[in-house]
């Protein structure tokens, strides 16, 4: 890869900077169709179907596919068609608890930074290069950002349900540049989906993938990324 002099960096939000990792005690009480217990094995089950970066739940039925796949960009229908998912009979949950687990999906303290999150964004801001989190979402994030303390860290929120485009959509991408004012060629986009956030590399941004592991697992990875492009300490 040729030498670039990355101008601004582009970071997906979940599976990237965070996680969704609920802590101890957050589904106690939730039940399931049968009148059992919510296990932790089938809780991280839900929790990858509420993450899911592309493409459509297995068990989603086909009237609800195109609310599924508009879900970013108004946060009604996202409530919606989440709400509905987790309601399917198959994945066999008590009534309520589909609108409880939404819920929580929203709240701040249930996205977990991963260990190097707070250390690559100050090394961004200490090199004076700019950022924006570019994310499919049709909620406000600078709320989590902030209950971790990391919001003054992050230049731009590029959120799809307020500009109205989602990735991989190359506009999403152009609109992040132009707001740090810094060319594509000259970008840096960092995400964990090569179909979401690699869609940049068709705008001329160079792209690097993050494994979404839990956040106990992934140490450094986005250092990592930023090394691989020339920016180290």
């Amino acid at each position: 890869m040729d030498a670039v002099v990355i101008r601004g960096v582009l970071l997906d939000f979940s599976g990237t900077l965070f996680r969704l990792e609920p802590g101890p005690g957050a589904v106690d009480g939730l039940r399931t169709s049968d009148g059992g217990a919510l296990t932790a094995e089938r809780y991280a089950d839900l929790l990858a179907l509420m993450t899911v970066p592309t493409g459509v739940p297995a068990h989603l039925p086909a009237d609800l596919h195109d609310s599924w796949h508009r879900r970013d960009l108004d946060p009604e229908v996202h409530r919606a068609a989440y709400q509905a998912s987790l309601a399917h009979p198959e994945l066999g949950l008590a009534e309520g608890v589909a609108s409880r687990l939404y819920d929580l999906m929203l709240a701040p303290s249930s996205w977990r930074p991963y260990p190097d999150t707070a250390a690559a964004l100050r090394l961004l801001r200490a090199k004076g290069i700019p950022v924006a989190v570019v994310s499919n979402i049709a909620w406000d994030l600078r709320e989590t950002f902030a209950h971790w303390d990391l919001a003054d860290l992050v230049d731009e929120f590029v959120l799809s349900y307020a500009v109205g485009v989602v990735k991989p959509d190359a506009k999403i991408f152009e609109i992040a540049c132009e707001r740090l004012s810094v060319a594509p060629a000259d970008a840096l986009m960092i995400g964990d989906s090569a179909t979401a956030d690699g869609g940049a590399a068709r705008t001329g941004c160079r792209f690097e993938r993050v494994e979404p592991q839990a956040t106990a697992n992934r140490h450094d990875a986005l250092l990592g990324a930023l090394r691989a492009h020339g920016i180290t300490d």
